[in-house]
């Protein structure tokens, strides 16, 4: 992705997979189709391009299948669109098609066989795999920006979508309750220029939060990721939510685990040897270059494997990528820690639980807040804390913001816990400061 490089290297300008314009690259285009336009008085119009259900692809058959298909439905969208279209991929599976002195029933030709194209069959491991997609028209309003413009047809490829996909959807004025959306898709992309330029600069910021043992011991501290846009922090699930859509999320894993390592080698430094728990996302794991990252970042911060532990959804245990599955067994077999994050929400197998490489179990939130008074999560808090720990996990709760909570926590036997009544997530000097004072006691 682009990004500026340690040798001052140029960043790239172009998809590898695709051919197309980077996304980072769309607001300098469309500045520039703006300005022609306007000298020649001409219409503007913008396709926003999204895959129906092509997650299904890369859970199925994995990214390296996936990217193989990408490339082939961007040479279809090639074919239609012609030399006068400028392309550019906006995220895993979305792109967007602008072509500069097209009306409306040209552009909604265009529309009709761009749908049909990518309809055509691909055989894929043995099935013969029917795409679809799903594409928002919009034109060039007077009062336009490049990002305003972009807003538009990514909402109307937004109400394809909600209209059963593989079809186009025409926005030709704003449609009412726009301005929320708009202001909703401005935000990524404020998100997205900021972590653009954060991860050229370094200037990006974990905080830590310690997950405590019942003695008073710390059996671990989560780094969480901090972004600053506008002067507001931005949620983490936003953050990572943009940081996934543009692909990112691998470079922003990259730097988090690199500065994790970093800080864990600065606490065992001072007398303070703690695990540090980084999340870590599908993409990442889906990465060939995963395990060497991970073992540059040990030796970067001359570090053993078992002070990193990376936490993890259950789907991506179970995940039949034989990317993810070699990385999950290399990570494991060094000695780095492997925890089953946010479980009991979503997909939670006790038949797969017996199966995993984990070290640890994390329970939601979600339950946490029940206690002390719902005691039938109590109760699955407490049958499956004895179960882990017949498998050897250790089990955290998440989440713990009050006395009750903790002891109801500590009833159910749960081995640590995590939140807001322990210490909210903190910087690394406010860490370190903390486990001086606590070491102190």
């Amino acid at each position: 992705m682009p990004g500026g490089t340690a040798n001052g290297a140029q960043p790239a300008t172009r998809d590898p997979t695709t051919g197309f314009h980077l996304r980072s690259s769309g607001q300098r285009l469309l500045a520039r189709l703006f300005a022609v336009a306007d000298q020649a008085q001409a219409s503007l119009c913008a396709m926003w391009l999204d895959l129906d259900r092509f997650r299904q692809v890369n859970d199925s058959f994995g990214f390296a299948e996936a990217d193989a298909v990408i490339a082939r439905i961007a040479g279809r969208i090639r074919s239609v669109a012609g030399d006068r279209a400028t392309l550019l991929r906006m995220g895993s599976d979305e792109f967007a098609l602008l072509l500069p002195v097209v009306e409306t029933p040209d552009a909604e030709r265009i529309a009709g066989r761009l749908l049909a194209v990518v309809d055509q069959p691909i055989l894929l491991g043995g099935i013969l795999f029917r795409p679809s997609v799903s594409i928002g028209l919009t034109w060039r309003h007077a009062a336009d920006d490049p990002l305003s413009l972009l807003a538009r047809a990514d909402r109307a490829m937004g109400e394809a979508k909600r209209q059963g996909g593989n079809r186009f959807f025409v926005v030709a004025a704003e449609p009412p309750g726009a301005t929320s959306a708009a202001w909703s898709a401005r935000r990524d992309l404020e998100i997205e220029s900021v972590l653009q330029a954060s991860l050229a600069t370094g200037d990006l910021e974990l905080h830590y939060q310690p997950i405590i043992r019942p003695d008073g011991s710390i059996e671990a501290v989560e780094a969480l990721m901090r972004c600053t846009v506008g002067g507001q922090q931005v949620s983490p699930l936003q953050l990572v939510a943009v940081a996934e859509k543009t692909g990112l999320i691998v470079r922003l894993g990259e730097w988090i685990l690199l500065q994790g390592a970093r800080c864990a080698a600065r606490l065992r430094a001072q007398g303070c040897p703690t695990k540090i728990a980084i999340n870590i996302s599908r993409l990442q794991l889906c990465s060939a270059s995963f395990l060497s990252v991970l073992h540059a970042a040990l030796i970067c911060a001359r570090l053993p494997p078992d002070a990193i532990e990376l936490e993890l959804t259950e789907s991506l245990f179970v995940d039949a990528s034989p990317v993810v599955q070699a990385n999950l067994r290399g990570a494991h077999e060094v000695g780095v820690g492997l925890a089953i994050d946010d479980f009991g929400t979503g997909y939670s197998s006790l038949a797969n639980l017996k199966d995993l490489p984990a070290t640890k179990l994390k329970f939601d939130r979600a339950f946490i807040n029940e206690l002390p008074d719902d005691r039938r999560a109590f109760a699955i808090l407490s049958a499956i804390t004895r179960l882990a720990g017949e498998l050897g996990m250790v089990v955290v709760a998440e989440g713990v913001e009050t006395a009750a909570q903790l002891a109801a926590c500590e009833a159910a036997r749960v081995d640590a816990t995590q939140g807001f009544l322990h210490a909210k997530p903190m910087c690394e000097e406010e860490l370190s400061h903390w486990m001086e004072t606590r070491k102190a006691r």
